[in-house]
């Protein structure tokens, strides 16, 4: 893997030869050949097996041409395999079948030892370095957002649970979001370690959050997760959904990207932000919508990024399941020939 690929060069704010592309989710559920594994495999036997995780990689950098990869797997892997009991549910997303409830349950969460615990997702990632020509992004959870599944057992409208504890028992909050931390960072590390050329960290769930209480409660940790990666030399990437009002803090927690939802113009988003490179942001629901439209707001993304460097293309959250994979493809072709000629 050339290490002057555009979406590397875009992650460290030079100028690209073409605004990189990758979407998030974009291995997974819109393919039909992921789909053909999932009817055969449950999620966790996919992630149990080194060959099936760098296939599944593998599928859409192949149908698409991304210029990334991102490591198929799910933000609870790490606790799963510290013994955490969680399902993958279809349409759902992960379901504990026992949440986060006191103090006793902080001793469930024992430290993650990568090479034992992790070790099918780090062959994984060895397998993917030496098949893949573009980088390889590996990722994790941030701790708010692992702990709001932990918490609530399961995906939330309101997340009533999760700010009670934040707000009602703060030390107890603290120590949960450090042991969450210290499960981040270890596999990201080791992600790093077996060839990973950027991370990203998903706190997809703090946009619930009023900004005064994400940076009392939450930003200490996010900030710890990234200031203990940032010896590694590698683009770190922070992603949240509904963070409009939060992306000035989001920033502040050290992250090399941001990623933009698409319900802040890019460089409204950018003001925010500030010295940094932005990550996004066309709403995943318009791919489908006629192609005229596609292209039109993903020049409209582009318009707001006005050609500086520093911008990675990407949907503002996942690729939706009913997603053509002909769109996707089409999108980043779109995105290479709109931005070549700059």
């Amino acid at each position: 893997m050339p290490e002057a690929s555009p979406f590397l060069l875009a992650c460290n704010r030079q100028a690209a030869p073409v605004t990189p592309v990758w979407f998030m989710r974009q291995a997974g559920r819109s393919l039909p050949e992921f789909r053909a594994l999932r009817e055969r495999y449950s999620f966790f036997e996919l992630v149990a097996s080194a060959e099936l995780t760098a296939e599944v990689t593998l599928q859409p950098v192949r149908r698409l041409g991304v210029d990334a990869a991102i490591l198929f797997s799910d933000i609870v892997t790490p606790l799963a395999s510290i013994g955490i009991e969680v399902e993958i549910k279809s349409g759902t997303g992960p379901v504990f079948a026992e949440p986060f409830a006191g103090e006793a349950d902080l001793s469930r969460l024992r430290p993650l030892e990568p090479d034992l615990d992790l070790a099918p997702v780090l062959d994984a990632v060895r397998i993917l370095v030496q098949e893949l020509e573009v980088p390889l992004i590996g990722f994790a959870g941030a701790p708010f957002t692992i702990a709001s599944y932990f918490v609530e057992g399961g995906p939330s409208r309101d997340y009533a649970r999760t700010k009670a504890l934040m707000l009602g028992e703060p030390e107890l909050w603290g120590r949960l979001l450090d042991r969450l931390a210290d499960i981040t960072i270890a596999s990201l590390r080791a992600q790093v370690a077996a060839g990973a050329a950027a991370v990203q960290v998903f706190d997809s769930w703090a946009g619930t959050l009023h900004p005064d209480h994400y940076a009392a409660h939450v930003l200490p940790a996010s900030k710890r997760v990234f200031d203990e990666l940032a010896d590694l030399g590698v683009p770190r990437i922070h992603f949240g959904v509904t963070t409009g009002e939060l992306l000035g803090h989001l920033a502040a927690a050290g992250a090399d990207v941001v990623g933009v939802d698409w319900r802040v113009p890019l460089d409204r988003a950018w003001q925010r932000i500030g010295d940094r490179a932005v990550q996004g942001n066309l709403d995943p629901a318009i791919l489908g919508a006629p192609w005229a439209v596609v292209a039109a707001e993903a020049d409209a993304v582009l318009g707001a990024a006005g050609g500086r460097p520093g911008h990675v293309f990407n949907l503002g959250h996942g690729v939706l399941p009913g997603t053509d994979p002909d769109v996707l493809a089409r999108l980043v072709d779109h995105v290479h020939e709109r931005t070549a000629a700059r």
